[in-house]
């Protein structure tokens, strides 16, 4: 009787829900590292590229989607259609917006959304920068402004918000804020980075910290649990893992790592790394492998690997004292990759500059490097990494740490106008669930089918 009830329930459930595959409910994925476990990608793509399953018009913003439950979170800055001369545009309002749409239809079930006054100092655009961070039956949303929310994730209601800027005197850093929080246990451990009341915004380089670099909220209720810390907050998300049976959080803040046990915030490790340059900032997460660590920037020092034990940070190999044309890999925003003893990331501080690169992990011996291809972000599956370019091309290429190997490469057009569907820039890395693989451009959502459904 039971056998039967499981095949019915089963057989009611969508295709895709049944298929195999996995939820994608946080940044970069379900280990955060930017690695698909799914199987039988679509490796030799037609002339239009995988089939286009749906998209969407989005606002402002640079967060790729999160995924569960057959469920898609798309985090922007609404904007409205408006008239001039004739023209439909749009035009960006004063609203932060999480929209909850159908992972495989794109049909939308619910949107939330909350005033934000931001405005970026350097011109870039004013959408939120974090992906929505899903746990269970709540999502949570960090704005560029520093508004926190906690919402129920079946239907948009708020449980509980937090003006981080207001509460913990935070002084607008160069872009906002865009470290993604994470989860540990009943915990939501999120990059602040305060100062003391009175400090001055425009002096930014002698900014102090009022020991909220890292702040722990109680995922419930929003309460404080801890704040440790007089470092400033980065681009870069806080990491958690189990270092030699120690579980500690690393988090690449303005100054450098700071390593501490995530259940009560004592720090283990403080490593001081960072640009001395005023306009520099740390954006890549740390790469935590074994009891080894890899920091990567691109405004100065370049890649360092960190060797971790209990109180100390050894240093394996640096970029620091080598010259520009010498360093192994100074990734911008992205992660870096690693597969059999060897990362693969995007090299470079500027367009015209960035190369993808393979990178010996134990040396940082550069294996390959491969220009012309923009700043770039890569999602790895299935023996093959998707690359995204910040200019909206997609690339499929083998993962090969002795040659640059291109399988496929597309352009995304819209079937109706033949008009490219992602514009620059392209800057939140590809997420796939399910067989489905979602991009983001400038002003829009694309879901295509990467892994074909069985017949």
């Amino acid at each position: 009787m039971r056998y039967s009830f499981i095949c019915i329930a089963l057989l009611l459930l969508p295709p895709r829900l049944v298929a195999q595959g996995s939820d994608w409910p946080k940044f970069l994925g379900p280990l955060g590292t930017s690695v698909s476990s799914e199987k039988g990608i679509l490796t030799s793509w037609p002339k239009a590229g995988p089939p286009i399953v749906w998209q969407r018009k989005l606002g402002t913003g640079y967060g790729a989607p999160s995924i569960a439950n057959g469920k898609l979170y798309i985090f922007d800055r609404a904007v409205e259609k408006v008239e001039v001369d004739g023209k439909i545009g749009y035009r960006e309002t004063k609203r932060a917006r999480l929209t909850c749409l159908d992972a495989r239809t794109g049909k939308e079930n619910w949107n939330f959304d909350y005033p934000t006054g931001y405005k970026d100092f350097f011109g870039y655009n004013n959408g939120p920068r974090c992906c929505p961070l899903i746990d269970g039956d709540r999502v949570y949303i960090y704005g560029v402004e520093g508004m926190l929310h906690c919402l129920k994730a079946d239907n948009g209601e708020p449980v509980w918000k937090v003006d981080t800027a207001t509460q913990f005197g935070v002084v607008q850093n160069f872009f906002g804020i865009g470290s993604t929080p994470v989860i540990e246990g009943d915990l939501l451990i999120v990059m602040v980075g305060g100062s003391p009341a009175g400090s001055d915004p425009r002096e930014f380089l002698d900014l102090k910290g009022n020991g909220s670099a890292i702040v722990a909220f109680d995922k419930n209720t929003g309460k404080v649990r801890y704040k440790i810390s007089d470092e400033l907050a980065s681009y870069s998300g806080p990491v958690l893992a189990t270092i030699d049976g120690r579980r500690l959080c690393l988090a690449f803040c303005r100054g450098g790592l700071l390593a501490f046990e995530p259940s009560t915030g004592k720090i283990d490790v403080h490593f001081p790394y960072r640009s001395p340059d005023l306009e520099s900032v740390n954006a890549a997460n740390p790469l935590v492998l074994g009891d080894r660590v890899l920091l990567t920037e691109c405004y100065g020092p370049g890649a360092i690997l960190l060797k971790l034990a209990p109180g100390k940070a050894d240093v394996v190999w640096t970029d620091a004292k080598k010259p520009p044309a010498k360093k192994s890999l100074m990734c911008h925003w992205m992660t870096p990759i690693y597969h059999d003893g060897y990362v693969y990331g995007s090299s470079g501080r500027h367009t015209r500059q960035a190369e993808l690169r393979c990178v010996e992990l134990a040396t940082g011996k550069v294996m390959w490097s491969e220009p012309d291809l923009t700043r770039s972000s890569l999602l790895m599956v299935d023996g093959h990494f998707v690359c995204l370019s910040e200019d909206g091309i997609l690339r499929l290429l083998k993962v090969n740490p002795n040659k640059y190997e291109l399988v496929s490469e597309v352009d995304l057009l819209d079937p109706t106008t033949k008009q490219p569907l992602l514009d620059y820039p392209c800057w939140a890395a590809p997420v796939l669930s399910h067989g489905l693989m979602y991009v983001r451009g400038e002003d829009r959502l694309v879901c295509v089918e990467l892994i074909p459904k069985k017949k």
